[in-house]
C-alpha cells in the first residue's frame, strides 16, 4: 500500500471548455512545471478541474486553504501568488 500524502496547499486550475481556451490548460502546465522545480518545505499540489461553473470569469483558479480565487488571470499573477504562499 502506498503512502497517502496530504499537501499543505492546493492550486485548483479549471481546464473546462471556456477556461481551457482562455489559458487554463496552459496555466495548469506552467504551474505543474513550477511546482516540480520550486516546491519547498510547504508542499503545494496542482490539480486540474473540469468546471467551476464560473465560465463568464474564465479562466478561473483557486488556492486552498484560504479560499483565494483568481479570475481572468495571467500566468504571472498565479506564479506571483504561488511565490507568496510558499
Amino acid at each position: 500500500m502506498s503512502k497517502f500524502t496530504i499537501p499543505d496547499k492546493v492550486l485548483y486550475v479549471c481546464v473546462g471548455s471556456k477556461c481551457g481556451k482562455r489559458g487554463g490548460k496552459d496555466m495548469y502546465k506552467i504551474a505543474k512545471a513550477y511546482i516540480k522545480h520550486y516546491n519547498g518545505p510547504e508542499e503545494i499540489e496542482v490539480i486540474e478541474t473540469e468546471c467551476t461553473d464560473r465560465c463568464k470569469y474564465a479562466p478561473i483558479c483557486s488556492i486552498q486553504p484560504g479560499n483565494t480565487w483568481l479570475k481572468e488571470y495571467h500566468a504571472k499573477d498565479v506564479l506571483k501568488l504561488m511565490d507568496l504562499i510558499k
